[in-house]
């Protein structure tokens, strides 16, 4: 690949992650107002086209008054109300389908000009699979609150977030990597400890991301609405009462948010201390602006997360949460990238 097709499909991706930053905050958006269950059909085609007239609505909404979140939950809800949680999961799924198209179309355009290396293609058709996979798992999802009880399956919200991430990294990484060759390797002993020290940091930023999950899966952030501490306690006596005893990693409220506090803790004495670090070591300057970013992404995500756990979650500062999850993601991504590249890359140490 020349320069310029490297940078038209560094260009594309970099579009299409921001795309899928977008739609994590619609579907942040879409879950804290309640709005997912609203469509209960799965119309990949013809869903794109929402009801357009009185009767069209009014099937609709009878549609929905079978579903048990309806019936209840939501059985006084007028049909304006209905409309109003029914457009933030068809914006959700109307983005969704949107992200594969830009995907796609441009994907074919760039393969037919021969403008891809041909070692980067099982990586794209990689990233367009998991969108499909996507797709599949969000109804997947969406049909675990169609039946007895109205939620979702936490276990699905979670995959179902934890494959947004994945698909996120996978593009961005590659768009870093177009824009900017990786070295193959680095002797300087010092620079591959910061190296594996971001891979790590990486780990821990997607633990966050899976606890985040559940605790919104499990609505644990309307529950020890205190911080520091969770209602006088750094672990809550309740962390346990579920059997067998490993359910409640998953189930239990009070382990669950104990879990996404003990990442976010981590992230407060590590991330600091990464900093300090690359602010110390002979890298590019570059890396040195990037890690400035990421722990400035850090300490905003971290009040965003406060302000949002003691006023129990507010729709707007939960998207935002939601949101700056993967600025923070996105941003340890780019660091990990120049740490990689700044013997190669040229720039000023």
């Amino acid at each position: 690949m020349d320069k310029v097709a490297r940078r038209q499909v560094a260009l594309w991706l970099l579009i299409c992650s921001a795309m899928v930053f977008a739609i994590l905050v619609v579907g942040g958006v879409t879950r804290l107002t309640h709005s997912g269950l609203s469509i209960v059909e799965w119309q990949p085609i013809v869903g794109v086209i929402p009801p357009l007239n009185p009767a069209e609505w009014d099937e609709t909404f009878e549609k929905y008054k079978k579903t048990p979140e309806y019936q209840q939950v939501n059985h006084q809800m007028t049909l304006a109300e209905f409309k109003s949680i029914f457009y933030w999961e068809y914006w959700h799924r109307v983005l969704g389908r949107l992200i594969g198209l830009v995907f796609l179309l441009p994907f074919l355009y760039f393969l037919l000009r021969r403008r891809i290396a041909p070692s980067l293609v099982p990586k794209l058709l990689g990233i367009f699979v998991l969108g499909g996979l996507q797709g599949a798992m969000g109804w997947y999802m969406v049909k675990s609150g169609l039946v007895d009880d109205p939620r979702v399956s936490h276990y699905r919200l979670t995959a179902h977030l934890s494959l947004a991430f994945l698909i996120f990294l996978s593009m961005f990484w590659v768009a870093l990597g177009l824009l900017s060759e990786r070295g193959r390797g680095s002797r300087d002993v010092a620079l591959k400890g910061l190296q594996r020290t971001g891979f790590w940091l990486t780990i821990l930023v997607g633990y966050m991301v899976m606890t985040g999950g559940f605790v919104a899966g499990i609505r644990a952030g309307k529950a020890y609405n205190s911080f520091p501490l969770m209602n006088g306690h750094v672990l809550p006596p309740e962390s346990f009462i579920i059997d067998p005893w490993y359910l409640n990693f998953f189930n239990n409220m009070a382990l669950v948010q104990f879990d996404h506090r003990l990442g976010a803790w981590l992230l407060v004495f590590l991330m600091p201390w990464f900093w300090w670090k690359i602010r110390n070591a002979v890298v590019s300057s570059t890396a040195r602006m990037v890690a400035t970013l990421l722990l400035a992404g850090v300490l905003i995500q971290i009040a965003l997360g406060i302000a949002t756990l003691l006023l129990a979650v507010p729709v707007g500062l939960g998207a935002a949460h939601q949101g700056g999850a993967m600025v923070v993601l996105g941003l340890l991504l780019w660091l990990n990238h120049e740490l990689r590249v700044a013997r190669v890359s040229g720039d000023s140490i």
